[in-house]
């Protein structure tokens, strides 16, 4: 399956985004969906995971209360609504797929990836 990451952008604070993460080639609706951050000299860490039905979803604490990880099976895309945007939040946003369905915060679970889409939020 391949996925194709879209929606980043330059924000001010306070700000909002909503990035979406397209699915070809296969259908999303076996997989635990998640996405990942990487910030400049840093290594890719978990945001948000969404279970295969969307019934359950996680989040890295610092995104708590204002990012909200929603996915439709139909459409065969997943989504990452963020609110309330701060600098630290600027990173390459990558979605990723876990075929198996099971619950993952590791990036080295995660069997495909998107292309990554850059967020940048200004003070």
């Amino acid at each position: 399956v391949q996925l194709q990451a879209s929606g980043g952008g330059l924000m001010q604070a306070g700000g909002s985004l909503r990035l979406s993460c397209g699915a070809s080639g296969g259908r999303i609706s076996d997989y635990f969906m998640a996405w990942f951050r990487q910030a400049p000299g840093k290594e890719r860490k978990f945001v948000a995971g969404i279970s295969k039905s969307g019934d359950r979803t996680d989040y890295e604490d610092s995104v708590k209360d204002r990012f909200t990880i929603s996915r439709d099976n139909a459409e065969n895309t997943v989504y990452l609504q963020m609110n309330a945007l701060k600098p630290e939040d600027t990173a390459v946003y990558y979605c990723g797929a876990e075929r198996k369905g099971y619950r993952t915060t590791m990036d080295l679970a995660i069997d495909y990836w998107g292309q990554g889409t850059q967020v940048t939020v200004s003070s």
